[in-house]
């Protein structure tokens, strides 16, 4: 099983970027992970939000292919950090790539809804989308050695 982080633009806080990095790379201890970036959209300005959410869109369901699609969304289902490591666990059992999406700044295309399988919601408040990439991957090592019951959670 592989599991990609999909996300749109770059991460630009050089500071972010290095912890996210730490988080890659632990990750990679336990399986396949990558963060795969659609370049963000030229000339934005000219676009109304719905037409950026389908141009976004559109390079979104190019990019997930085949894998089992998870949208990290605000009216996803909440879980705690134990609930989605059993989610996990589940998900490697079953073996299918999963790519799990951070929109742009002004969500998911009606289109890439329809196309996920799943939608997971962080927090109930909002974040920018550079801190969603570490608060993601945070949860994704931690879920990981969790389900090796290992000493990085507690609880």
């Amino acid at each position: 099983m592989k599991v990609t982080l999909l996300v749109v633009g770059k991460t630009t806080d050089k500071h972010l970027e290095v912890l996210i990095e730490d988080y890659v790379e632990r990750i990679g201890h336990y399986l396949p992970f990558e963060i795969k970036v659609i370049p963000e959209l030229k000339n934005v300005k000219a676009l109304s939000q719905a037409q950026q959410k389908t141009m976004e869109g559109e390079l979104i369901l190019k990019a997930v292919g085949t894998t089992e699609v998870i949208l990290l969304d605000e009216h996803g289902k909440e879980r705690r950090s134990i609930e989605f490591a059993d989610w996990m666990n589940k998900k490697m059992s079953a073996g299918r790539d999963l790519t799990f999406v951070i929109g742009g700044p002004f969500g998911f295309s009606e289109a890439v809804y329809q196309r996920a399988e799943g939608q997971i919601s962080l927090s109930l408040m909002t974040f920018s989308h550079q801190m969603i990439r570490l608060l993601f991957t945070e949860q994704m090592y931690r879920a990981l050695t969790i389900i090796r019951g290992e000493k990085y959670h507690h609880e």
